[in-house]
């Protein structure tokens, strides 16, 4: 009887250990798929000089302002495509720590690594210039699991049937995700200064277009069928509602970057409709994709 005992107890000893080995081995797994997802995601921005400057001429307000927005943004992720299939308020909290621990250090050490963090620079200069890569890093890094592999059943059936306000926070996240890699570029506000009216227009009904077209009628895997659906209803519902979304992300980014101070109505809207062109595409994207 005590030998029976003695062996059960090593059998569940066993178990136990192959279980926790099992738990720190996905723990790093997806710890470095979240590293990667960071990296790929940021490496545009991480490698452009207008984000550099950003980290020490934009105010601290809106920096914060900033990071403020992308930790709701962050909880939406978790719930769509974060680390792991998710229910509970709190575990979602936690995937979003972990993402933005893992941004702050694949920005910071990339920086480093490119010459442009030096431990001579004021803390405000440093902190600076993380945050403002902070958040398409963060981003990555809590998409890193879904889109560098790592896909479960139950992820897929958490994602099945999305509400409709949940589709267009998905458009809205992909929106500032592209928006944010050219948002800060002078080339941006030149393109906007050289654009007519009809030129605006034209880039409007692109948008509308390129998104609706991207999602319903190429055939791109993750699109939708309009199969038993009203074209028209679904095109208001969802590519133009979409496009609302975007336009407000397109402000609001540029708002942030502070390139509506001291600017005219009608150059904010020409900028806007601009910025809105790339933010179309990333919404439609981001549709397909999570």
């Amino acid at each position: 009887m005590a030998k029976r005992e003695r062996m059960r107890e090593h059998i569940l000893s066993e178990n136990t250990s192959t279980h926790e080995t099992e738990s720190t081995r996905s723990l790093l797994i997806g710890v470095g798929r979240a590293f990667g997802g960071a990296l790929i995601f940021a490496m545009p921005m991480l490698m452009t000089m207008e984000m550099w400057s950003l980290g020490f001429s934009l105010d601290p307000w809106r920096i914060a302002a900033l990071l403020i927005v992308t930790l709701p943004l962050l909880l939406g992720l978790s719930r769509f495509g974060g680390f792991r299939p998710t229910t509970r308020l709190r575990d979602d909290i936690a995937d979003v720590f972990v993402a933005v621990v893992v941004a702050a250090f694949a920005s910071g050490a990339s920086l480093f690594l490119f010459g442009l963090l030096e431990f001579g620079m004021s803390p405000r200069e440093i902190m600076g210039k993380i945050a403002v890569q902070l958040v398409p890093a963060s981003i990555g890094a809590m998409l890193g699991r879904s889109q560098l592999g790592g896909r479960t059943e139950a992820t897929e059936v958490q994602n099945q049937n999305p509400s409709y306000w949940s589709e267009l926070f998905i458009m809205g996240v992909g929106a500032l995700f592209l928006s944010l890699n050219v948002a800060p570029t002078e080339e941006m506000v030149l393109i906007a200064y050289k654009m007519s009216v009809w030129h605006q227009v034209t880039m409007v009904v692109l948008s509308l277009v390129l998104m609706h077209a991207f999602v319903y009628t190429l055939d791109f895997r993750g699109g939708t069928s309009l199969e038993g659906k009203s074209t028209l209803g679904t095109f208001v519902r969802f590519t133009f509602g979409g496009y609302a979304v975007v336009l407000l992300v397109s402000l609001g980014t540029l708002w942030l970057f502070g390139r509506t101070d001291g600017t005219s109505l009608a150059a904010i809207i020409s900028s806007t409709v601009v910025l809105a062109f790339p933010g179309a595409i990333g919404a439609a994207a981001a549709r397909l994709v999570l």
